[in-house]
């Protein structure tokens, strides 16, 4: 999906105001794009491979996948209870190896994936689970591919502008200059944290 899609309608470019924030680029084929799917690479590297980053996707079925687990992505649409399904008990008779109906009816529910059947849904859903899941629950993960505010990446900037003190070229502009990013990433973060609120 292009970029003029996402901002023809206002919820639209609020998904994509939020993709810009947390760096999530939609790698969605030609297609994809056809058979109404979408798919959203994350700046999170993936547990399983390490070397490939999480990709979510939105399908027009209703359903939210990982796509990263190769042949099983799974789902991560909510978890609900069908309604109850009630089938003839049958008892197998071995003299006359037939099956006869006993009166009775077993009850048998599942647990299904609740669909969302509106594409704008979903990628709000997507929006927060992917925020809930990876950028939160993994913060720790994420500072090594993703640039927000976090204490480790603060304190290598910090360490970069001693660096640069030693050095005696630039001090003063090098340190006013890296103040300035570590404020731009605290302000990312707190935006992040307001979202997550939401």
């Amino acid at each position: 999906m292009n970029r003029e899609q996402y901002n023809s309608d206002p919820r639209y470019a609020k998904v994509l105001e939020q993709m810009d924030l947390l760096q999530i680029m939609d790698v969605t084929t030609t297609r994809q794009h056809k058979n109404g799917t979408i798919v959203w690479k994350l700046p999170i590297k993936n547990n399983n491979s390490g070397k490939t980053n999480i990709e979510v996707a939105s399908f027009s079925t209703g359903y939210v996948r990982n796509q990263n687990s190769g042949y099983s992505n799974y789902q991560l649409n909510k978890r609900c209870e069908s309604n109850p399904q009630y089938y003839p008990e049958q008892k197998y008779n071995a003299d006359t190896g037939e099956h006869t109906k006993t009166g009775k009816y077993l009850k048998f529910t599942t647990r299904g994936c609740k669909l969302i059947p509106i594409e704008i849904d979903r990628l709000e859903y997507l929006i927060t689970y992917c925020l809930k899941n990876y950028y939160i629950k993994r913060a720790n993960e994420v500072t090594e591919t993703y640039d927000c505010g976090h204490y480790d990446r603060i304190n290598d900037l910090e360490s970069d502008v001693f660096t640069q003190k030693q050095r005696g070229d630039g001090y003063k502009e090098g340190c006013k200059h890296k103040k300035q990013y570590i404020k731009d990433l605290e302000n990312k973060l707190a935006t992040i944290n307001r979202i997550a609120d939401i």
